[in-house]
């Protein structure tokens, strides 16, 4: 009587799902996306009729509903844009570090981004949208270099558990340092606290603009960073053995994704948890392939924060709850669950 076959491995089984199967997912994905949109548009302090929302849409500005309709547009881009960064961003960052618990809140990336911001508006007077995401992205990295060097340290190099340590250890030093430098400055504080919680609230199609080509080109880097990751996921020696020049490949994408957090970051605050919750939800639905998982990931990205910023409009109502404190309470519990499910190994 011959043995039964070993069963799959479960991260073996995920990346045999069939294409078609992919397909159905994006387009699930997509479905849900236009209809988070169109109550992003709708659903507010304020709810208007789906006449007034096509008006809007059309330019229309007639009635208060229409003038409501107007200010939530922009928001509501700017919460695709940013959901779709976050969630991108933290699937590259798991595929470079090969860390389950990787994200860029996590790890100290956005305070690194944020402290820079803060830093530069209250020492060096910088009020300029292209000069702020610019300074975002140098604290961003420099973060990102400063913990994963930290992270390295000791015998192992750098494992999940180490990076999530210095990441964390990293952030909360970061966090101190933002209030430290805001608080004498009675003239910022209070911007500067409103905007820490992370929200997207004060959107405009000038910020937005503004802040484009920087996601742009953050996007391109990663998804075509897409198969280099595949690569490094079979682990430095084999990805070599491939081809693959693993410290290039690993610095590119680890660049693209920090192109996405640091601007995000300087147009919404430091929101976090996204890049952990979104790229876990997407390897369940549609496997490890990156060449899926980066896309998916962004969709997805874009549909958590853009159904966050709904919710919190809906039950602080007339007020309303910053996306980044909703983000923070559905993606605690996510973490420690990922980390007693994971027992915090590579990927």
């Amino acid at each position: 009587m011959t043995a039964a076959p070993p069963a799959p491995a479960p991260d073996a089984a995920l990346a045999r799902r069939p294409g078609s199967l992919r397909v159905l997912w994006l387009l699930a994905v997509l479905g849900v996306l236009v209809a988070l949109m169109a109550a992003s548009v709708a659903v507010g302090s304020r709810d208007v009729d789906w006449s007034d929302v096509v008006a809007a849409l059309g330019g229309s500005t007639e009635n208060i509903g229409q003038a409501a309709v107007t200010k939530r547009i922009p928001r509501t881009l700017l919460a695709v844009a940013v959901g779709a960064a976050l969630g991108l961003s933290g699937a590259v960052m798991q595929g470079v570090t090969r860390n389950p618990l990787a994200d860029p809140g996590v790890l100290g990336i956005n305070m690194g981004a944020s402290l820079a911001v803060v830093a530069g508006i209250a020492w060096f007077g910088l009020f300029s949208a292209t000069s702020i995401i610019w300074v975002a992205i140098a604290g961003a990295a420099l973060a990102a270099v400063f913990v994963y060097a930290v992270g390295s340290l000791g015998r192992g190099g750098p494992t999940p558990l180490k990076l999530a340590l210095a990441g964390a250890a990293t952030a909360a030093a970061l966090t101190s340092f933002v209030t430290a430098v805001a608080l004498p400055r009675g003239d910022i504080a209070e911007s500067v606290q409103s905007w820490e919680i992370g929200g997207v609230g004060g959107a405009t199609f000038t910020a937005i603009g503004t802040v484009l080509p920087f996601l742009a080109v953050g996007f391109a880097v990663s998804l075509l960073s897409a198969r280099s990751l595949n690569s490094l996921a079979l682990g430095d020696e084999l990805a070599a053995g491939l081809g693959e020049r693993v410290a290039l490949a690993r610095g590119v994408a680890a660049l693209g994704s920090v192109l996405l957090c640091g601007a995000a970051t300087a147009v919404a605050g430091p929101i976090g948890f996204v890049g952990l919750v979104v790229p876990h939800l997407c390897r369940l639905l549609i496997g490890v392939d990156h060449r899926w998982l980066l896309p998916f990931s962004a969709l997805t990205g874009a549909c958590l924060l853009t159904a966050t910023d709904v919710l919190g409009r809906i039950v602080a109502r007339p007020a309303e709850i910053d996306v980044g404190i909703i983000t923070a309470l559905v993606g605690a519990p996510f973490f420690i669950w990922v980390v007693r499910r994971q027992k915090v190994r590579e990927l």
